[in-house]
């Protein structure tokens, strides 16, 4: 036997043993108490350690996607931020169209006529020349309309040496204002430069006088003195008449639709649109002879922007409603302008339906087989029949009304301004409507993931909600065909907003629904790793007590069991 070999009695090893064992175990009870844990590690059971290590894996996985989840909702929210202030936009932009569309079909107003020559570096327009002769001094500006009582009233503006474009204008509005009641006024156009003339009072103008004798090219503000002043696109002044070269007037109507007197049969009793033309006699209100000796194969003629003629010979059966068909049937006519006729008032109209439309003039061409002394004034553009009144009309004779429609007033200028700043808008809030580098209106797509793998995603679509994705293009408030353009345009717009908006809300709402999935997903995860590994505390506490009353016990055995021993050697 070793010498440093200790003998133990049986009962002592046992004992010893014993003491050993119940440590072991209170060292293990004691790190589940600071644990909190059952299994610690592999060794305390594989596999409830990584079953549990797989359930904590996929909830933290699930715990990241979370994260995303919420980003996805933030970028629908921010979005759907930017719909509700887009759709506002969107309103605003039909209010301001409506408003155009009231303008167009207010009866008050003013006619205008705009030039297209930038006139505002011109210093002298006698010493210039804008596609034709120069302007020279003494060169008249013939302008005529009508005062409130439906008279009418004429100012003829001279040209002198010197006169600026800004002259001219202010020769315009001066003279009506000092001389008149100011029905027509002049200015210059701060942005383009163009001459602009202008009524008051929804009443028409002319420019020139048929009654003029007009000698040489440009006496007298001739064809090239209207081109220099850039307004002589809307009409052609033309020679007329025999043996004499009296220009062609223009009358310049308000709104988009011009209207003829109102024709009676007898006093009392207006026209019907049935009523033949050739071989009638028509009155206005007062009983005065406005149409009438025009026999068969007279002609009235219909041109559009000094263009191609329609000429319609009047048969003995020709109605005014057969005129109007015949005009509304063409289609080389029926996309541009629509006649028509107002039973209530026994008026006949003409309405620009285009943009490009910036003339129409109506000629009656008389036959050499009736004897002179026809009349024919519609009034078109002034509903006094005073404003261009021909008398009458010679045998093999033509007389042409031309009525050149504005390109716009100034109140539908200003509307037009008004929606060009809307869609400015429009541009601003989509671009600022992005977050984190989405933009769901600029047509970005967001994918959400809803899985650690990926397989279960949610693409929410954008779409491109500036304002030239949107069709909103840049408004130019000029005839009820742009203005109803727009206005589809607008009413589409805010249709494909407002479905946005719903899709947005259905998306998000799906997204809420997954994430509140996804954190009880990951609860169920964590409590299901809890219950494999976690250890229960109270039975631990108690286990530990046993385990330390038990080591007590131990400990007074081994003494029990030492003091036997100690009994043999006092034999000695």
């Amino acid at each position: 036997m070793a010498g440093n070999d200790v003998v133990l009695g049986a009962a002592m090893r046992s004992n010893l043993l014993s003491l050993q064992n119940t440590q072991r175990t209170i060292d293990a009870t004691q790190l589940r108490l600071a644990t909190g844990k059952k299994i610690n590690s592999a060794l305390d059971g594989p596999q409830s350690f990584f079953t549990a290590q797989s359930l904590n894996n996929r909830a933290s996985d699930l715990t990241r996607l979370l994260d995303g989840i919420g980003q996805s909702i933030r970028t629908i929210e921010e979005a759907d931020a930017g719909v509700t202030a887009l759709t506002k936009l969107v309103e605003q932009a039909d209010s301001i169209v409506n408003s155009a569309r009231d303008e167009l079909a207010a009866t008050d107003g003013e006619a205008r006529v705009v030039g297209n020559v930038d006139l505002r570096n011109v210093t002298d327009i006698t010493a210039v020349a804008f596609g034709g002769a120069n302007m020279t001094n003494g060169d008249r500006i013939v302008i005529t309309t009508t005062n409130d009582a439906g008279a009418q009233i004429s100012e003829t503006i001279t040209i002198t040496t010197g006169d600026s474009a800004y002259t001219l204008a202010a020769k315009i509005t001066d003279q009506f204002a000092d001389n008149r009641a100011g029905e027509v006024t002049a200015q210059i156009n701060a942005s383009t430069g163009y001459l602009e003339i202008s009524s008051t009072g929804g009443r028409s103008f002319k420019i020139g006088d048929g009654a003029v004798v007009f000698a040489g090219s440009n006496n007298g503000i001739g064809t090239q003195g209207y081109t220099a002043l850039g307004i002589g696109r809307y009409f052609e002044l033309e020679a007329r008449g025999v043996g004499t070269a009296n220009y062609v007037n223009a009358t310049i109507n308000a709104g988009n639709t011009v209207k003829s007197i109102s024709l009676y049969e007898a006093p009392g009793n207006l026209v019907d649109v049935g009523d033949v033309i050739a071989g009638g006699t028509f009155t206005n209100a007062s009983g005065t002879t406005v149409v009438g000796g025009l026999n068969t194969n007279d002609q009235l003629s219909f041109q559009i922007n000094n263009g191609a003629a329609t000429n319609i010979t009047l048969a003995a059966t020709t109605t005014w409603q057969d005129v109007i068909d015949q005009v509304n049937g063409n289609p080389a006519y029926n996309t541009q302008i629509r006649l028509g006729w107002d039973d209530n008032s026994g008026q006949f109209t003409i309405t620009s339906l285009l943009d490009s439309v910036e003339n129409v003039s109506v000629s009656i061409i008389t036959s050499a087989t009736t004897s002179a002394g026809r009349a024919f004034n519609l009034g078109l553009g002034d509903t006094t029949g005073n404003l261009d009144n021909p008398g009458a009309l010679a045998v093999s004779s033509t007389y042409e009304k031309v009525v050149a429609f504005n390109s716009s007033t100034q109140a539908l200028d200003q509307f037009s301004k008004d929606f060009n700043t809307i869609r400015t808008q429009i541009d601003s809030l989509v671009e600022d409507a992005q977050y984190r580098g989405v933009n769901l209106l600029r047509g970005d797509n967001l994918t959400t993931f809803f899985n650690e793998d990926g397989s279960n995603t949610l693409v929410t679509e954008g779409a491109t909600f500036t304002s030239d994705g949107l069709g909103l293009t840049v408004a130019n408030f000029t005839s009820v065909e742009s203005i109803e353009a727009m206005s589809d345009r607008v009413f589409a717009a805010l249709g494909e907003v407002r479905s946005f908006g719903s899709s947005l809300s259905n998306n998000l709402s799906i997204i809420q629904t997954r994430r509140d999935f996804t954190e009880q997903t990951i609860n169920t995860l964590k409590a299901g790793a809890s219950d494999l590994t976690d250890a229960d505390l109270n039975e631990e506490g108690a286990n530990l007590l046993a385990l330390q009353t038990a080591q007590q016990l131990g400990v007074t055995s081994l003494s029990l069991a030492s003091q036997s021993q100690q009994s043999v050697l006092r034999l000695f």
